[in-house]
C-alpha cells in the first residue's frame, strides 16, 4: 500500500513538473512564427499535428480505464 501510495504521489509531481523546451527545428519554428500572422495553412497544419499527437495518448489511456472498469464490475 505504501509503495502504491509513493509511487503516485512521484507521478503526480513529475506530471506537474514543467520545463521550457525548444524543441522544433528551425524551418517548423518558422512556419509557425510566421503562419500565426499570416493565416498560413502549413502552421494550421503544425498545430493540428501537434494536437492529434497530444490526443492519441489520453484517448488510449481513456479506453484502458474502460475496460479496466468494466472487467472489474463483472468480477
Amino acid at each position: 500500500m505504501r509503495k502504491s501510495i509513493i509511487f503516485f504521489l512521484i507521478s503526480v509531481l513529475l506530471t506537474l513538473i514543467s520545463f521550457n523546451s525548444f524543441s522544433q527545428c528551425s524551418m517548423c519554428r518558422r512556419v509557425a512564427e510566421t503562419g500565426h500572422s499570416n493565416d498560413n495553412s502549413a502552421a494550421r497544419g503544425l498545430n493540428k499535428g501537434i494536437l492529434y499527437l497530444l490526443a492519441i495518448p489520453y484517448v488510449i489511456g481513456g479506453v484502458g480505464a474502460f475496460v479496466w472498469y468494466k472487467n472489474r464490475k463483472k468480477n
